[in-house]
């Protein structure tokens, strides 16, 4: 049934992810199953037992099979529910429930949602997947129930999403011919639904406040540049939303060509990559390099370091696919906090995230950290791609001329520093006397900027990078990159956005890092603009007063720009 919002030309406002816009009907993503009722089972707990095995079994083959159709981190978040699906402890808590009494159906639900609290407590990395595990319970109770698991809904016909949020087992298997574009209620530019609707170039807008209210058959115009949704257009609306889809068809078709602005200034576009395994696709998506490879997939769910060898046959795979030259920036293990590792940092913090994480965990056990750079020496000798190697999480000046000695002792060429700590943007000028180059990692910086948990939901809001706080630090890098020669790069979630990407540039920045799929929109975006015009945009954001303030000053003044542009070429004798 239509609502209030269903009135000609209605808004709602949300994150939008990537430059795309789509037009097309709501299809609603079918609801979650009921709880269910806290009634005493009629079967022995033998039989409730084996119904839960059985149920359990299947969802994790499901979800295994669902990950080996898939890559990146897509695969990853799904090969992680299967293991949580057959938790051994989980199993011994529904078991227990089972004893007393419970229902297999009530048992799975009740001890789901404790161990998802209990993830949500712990924040960071675990909490962001309590989201994860609320899937995995709904689709066994589903199995017991024998119903179909809640989900993305089946249509002959394209349809725009509109979920209250999406999992990450649906968002894997989208049928990309069928979606025209995903609206969620829930989440934020850096949650697992913006990143996988990111990876697979989905038009979307997340945390749309008011989407729940959209329903079945409502006609919208989704605009990710905007970071809107419209509902029941004009027809004015939808003209003009369709010309701009023509014109972004037109300009993506016209080849894959290395990242520039207006003026011919080089801006090289590069990729974040987790494994080598995705060399071939960015690649194929245009980068020039990488911009952040992050080593943490060789030490995760490990009990022991990766050797040596294990370590530089991966590096060596990676360099290989990015040789003749090519610029591969590694990030050395970056773990604790959200990436605890029992093996290198496995006592309590109770804030982990202002403690012995990145490089200060690896500096108390330097033997990892020199096994990792002596991998990195001995791949790059067999290999021709250009590798620069990068600590993460360095703080201060001290911080930096010990990684950088120690990088050159193994004979590493280009050795510099991520700047994600306030303390080291406000000292870029003195740390880049030290470093060869300095990355921005911007999801942290923003972080540790508004006092925000990136990971947590009620403070989502002040994650965006686009407050003039955050461009402020990345700007004192940019300038003192600028004054020492030296590059700076961004390597955060910020450079996917392709009007912010523009920004950054204007800010100082040289080289711009993100997922593959994000590189078309960018490498656009930054061909309609000068750099005079770039600094101009960033000292509009600079002077708003918030993030969202910052967002609406530059879009404004950047429709300006392009209008003007337009007017000209239209003006330009034939």
């Amino acid at each position: 049934m239509a609502t209030e919002l269903n009135t000609a030309g209605t808004t709602l406002a949300g994150a939008g992810i990537g430059q795309g816009v789509a037009i097309g009907q709501v299809l609603r993503m079918s609801a979650p199953l009921p709880e269910p009722a806290d009634t005493a089972s009629t079967r022995t707990p033998d039989e409730e037992k084996a119904r839960v095995q059985e149920a359990v079994a299947a969802v994790a083959a499901d979800l295994r099979e669902r990950a080996s159709s898939v890559q990146g981190t897509a695969a990853d978040v799904l090969e992680a529910q299967s293991m949580m699906a057959e938790d051994s402890t989980l199993a011994d808590d529904v078991s227990s429930r089972i004893d007393g009494g419970k229902t297999a159906e009530r048992a799975v639900f009740e001890g789901f949602a404790v161990f998802r609290d209990m993830l949500k407590d712990l924040g960071g990395y675990m909490g962001e997947r309590a989201g994860d595990l609320d899937d995995v319970s709904q689709r066994v109770v589903a199995a017991l129930e024998g119903k179909p698991a809640p989900g993305v809904p089946h249509s002959d016909r394209p349809y725009v999403l509109v979920a209250h949020d999406l999992a990450p087992a649906d968002t894997a298997l989208l049928d990309l011919t069928k979606v025209l574009g995903l609206v969620t209620k829930e989440g934020g530019p850096t949650s697992h639904t913006a990143i996988l609707a990111r990876e697979k170039s989905i038009i979307a807008i997340v945390g749309a406040a008011g989407a729940d209210g959209l329903a079945d058959g409502d006609e919208v115009i989704v605009d990710a540049a905007a970071g809107s949704v419209t509902v029941s257009p004009t027809e004015q609306q939808r003209a003009d939303a369709q010309r701009r889809i023509d014109e972004r068809a037109a300009a993506l078709a016209g080849g894959v060509e290395p990242g520039a602005l207006a003026d011919g200034t080089a801006i090289p576009l590069l990729a974040n990559l987790g494994s080598a395994e995705g060399a071939e696709g960015a690649l194929a998506a245009g980068a020039e390099g990488v911009g952040l490879f992050r080593t943490e997939f060789l030490f995760l769910d490990q009990r022991l370091a990766p050797t040596v060898e294990q370590q530089r046959e991966q590096y060596v795979k990676l360099l290989s696919a990015f040789g003749g030259g090519k610029k591969v920036v590694v990030r050395v293990l970056d773990a604790g906090a959200d990436k605890p590792l029992e093996f290198l940092n496995d006592a309590h913090e109770d804030n982990p995230a202002l403690g012995l994480r990145g490089l200060r965990s690896l500096r108390a056990n330097e033997d990892i950290l020199r096994e990792q750079l002596t991998a990195l020496a001995e791949a790059d000798a067999q290999t021709d791609a250009d590798l620069w190697v990068m600590a993460p999480m360095v703080a201060t000046i001290e911080e930096t001329r010990y990684f950088t000695e120690l990088g050159r002792e193994y004979g590493l060429k280009t050795v510099g520093v991520m700047v994600e700590v306030p303390s080291a943007a406000l000292l870029a000028d003195r740390v880049l006397q030290v470093a060869d180059f300095a990355s921005i990692g911007t999801n942290d910086l923003t972080q540790y900027t508004l006092a925000a948990d990136r990971l947590l939901g009620s403070v989502a809001g002040f994650q965006d990078p686009w407050h003039p706080a955050v461009l402020r630090l990345i700007g004192e890098v940019g300038a003192a990159g600028a004054a020492a020669a030296k590059p700076v790069g961004i390597c955060g979630e910020a450079a996917a956005d392709p009007l912010l990407a523009v920004v950054l540039v204007g800010l100082g920045a040289t080289t711009l890092s993100m997922s593959p799929s994000a590189l078309a929109d960018v490498r656009l975006s930054l061909k309609r603009y000068t750099l005079d015009q770039a600094r101009s945009l960033a000292e509009t954001a600079l002077a708003a007063d918030g993030a969202a303030e910052a967002r609406e000053a530059v879009r404004a003044a950047a429709e300006r720009f392009t209008s003007h542009a337009h007017q000209n070429r239209n003006e330009a004798p034939q």
